[in-house]
């Protein structure tokens, strides 16, 4: 298939699989006329990377599940390093949420402070 062919069946634009293509993520077959070829390996390749964009991982962060995908795995979670970039993310994921946990206890304090003050001021 042709790269408009690609991008619409994985509901993508054709400049989102020419970046994957230079950040070296999606590799084209080049037709005697020059134009790229894709087929449904690729596919299952660009809605990898789709569906782990979508749950927040970076492009940096595909390159192990793509890896696998290409070395003949099923899916792209099958390699060590793939479960690995899981672990990692999630990780990162929980530093985030220990930081936000933090940030709404002290809200949360300031905001009752802020009432009991504001009790105290119409009580006079």
């Amino acid at each position: 298939m042709r790269i408009g062919d690609l991008a619409q069946r994985a509901g993508t634009t054709t400049r989102a699989l020419r970046f994957y293509e230079s950040q070296g993520l999606l590799m084209a077959q080049r037709a005697p006329n020059g134009y790229r070829e894709y087929d449904e390996d690729d596919l299952r390749l660009v809605t990898e990377v789709q569906t782990l964009q979508g749950i927040g991982f970076s492009l940096d962060d595909t390159r192990p599940f793509v890896d696998c995908l290409r070395s003949g795995h099923e899916s792209g979670d099958s390699c060590a390093d793939s479960i690995e970039t899981y672990r990692r993310k999630l990780a990162e994921v929980d530093g985030y949420l220990d930081r936000l946990t933090a940030i709404r206890a002290g809200i949360q304090a300031k905001l009752h402070d802020a009432q009991a003050r504001q009790r105290q001021e119409e009580r006079r």
